[in-house]
């Protein structure tokens, strides 16, 4: 399995078109791959519910799900998964990336790249081992506002007012980049005691709608974000602290990276700073791979699978 990217990481290397490749072998973890064509977001949720149901059988530790980047709504595609998986199964991965384009994403399923396909492994067995921790540093910029209108993963009006023209308003000059320049000052969602970080995917001038990664709830209090180079670095260090690792396993370890393109962009020349600054923090002989992309798939507070954006979200695999 894999996926397009917006930029690969190899050790603590970000490399650019290229393919990067990490192979496990496990002896006595049982995989099992799935995989399910979504032709638009409405069916994000549903085409979920069909995963988890397919790999929801005896013995399932976790779930590793690469999707689509464009065409899905993760928060509903989350919301579907964890519906459906008792809150012990550990879900993470991510959305397809594309660069700063946002045109095509793609994942691979078999050896075959695929467009508007979402793809999960199952790992089943008490032998198998998996922590994760997503974490983002990203700050609060300007007033909080309301969502005054809204559908899904789609933002029309904040505080009655056109959502894309306000969002203009703050972006200035860098307005005529969107929805690429929109990384750099993602939208903030205060909701069940966190701030969650949503990208923009695409912008609707007719409309003046933006399109976000994940479900921008009516109603809801959102704030425009920033971010330093320092507070993203430590973001990326505090993620890999909290992962629980079992120093004691014979097996070596592997930790699946998955960034977001905004924190490259914001990290520019240093992004290699948040690469590394992970790797210091995990077990001696851990390898690492990984990738920038649209949106990261993380346990939530309550521990079932949600969606973030803008954060690094890692993935510590081994066998006992």
């Amino acid at each position: 399995m894999g996926c397009s990217t917006a930029g690969e990481i190899f050790d603590t290397q970000l490399t650019s078109e290229r393919f990067v490749l990490q192979i496990m072998k496990f002896e006595k973890t049982i995989l099992r791959l799935v995989h399910s064509k979504i032709s638009s977001s409405i069916e994000s949720q549903k085409v979920g519910e069909q995963i988890a149901h397919k790999l929801n059988v005896e013995k399932l530790k976790s779930i590793f799900v690469l999707s689509d980047g464009l065409t899905v709504n993760g928060s509903q595609l989350t919301k579907g998964i964890s519906s459906v998986l008792s809150e012990d199964v550990v879900v993470t991965g991510g959305l397809a990336g594309d660069n700063e384009r946002f045109e095509k994403t793609w994942v691979l399923v078999d050896n075959q790249p695929l467009e508007e396909h979402i793809v999960a492994i199952g790992f089943y067995g008490e032998d198998f081992y998996v922590s994760s921790a997503s974490k983002g540093g990203w700050e609060s910029l300007g007033l909080k506002r309301k969502v005054t209108k809204s559908k899904d993963n789609i933002l029309y009006e904040l505080d009655g007012q056109p959502a894309l023209k306000l969002y203009k308003h703050y972006l200035g000059e860098r307005a005529e980049g969107l929805p690429s320049t929109g990384l750099l000052f993602p939208l903030g969602l205060y909701e069940k005691g966190e701030i969650k970080v949503r990208t923009i995917l695409a912008v609707d001038e007719e409309y003046q709608s933006i399109t976000f990664a994940g479900d921008i709830p009516s109603g809801s209090t959102v704030t425009l974000m920033k971010a330093s180079l320092s507070s993203l670095v430590e973001g990326a260090s505090q993620a890999a602290k909290e992962m629980h690792c079992n120093t004691q396993m014979s097996s070596t370890l592997c930790c699946i990276a998955i960034s977001c393109v905004g924190r490259r962009l914001v990290l520019g020349q240093r992004v290699e700073e948040e690469i590394e600054a992970v790797m210091n923090e995990l077990p001696p002989k851990t390898m690492q791979i990984g990738y920038y992309s649209y949106g990261e798939i993380s346990p939530a507070i309550a521990d079932a699978c949600d969606l973030y954006n803008q954060t690094m979200t890692l993935t510590l695999i081994g066998e006992y």
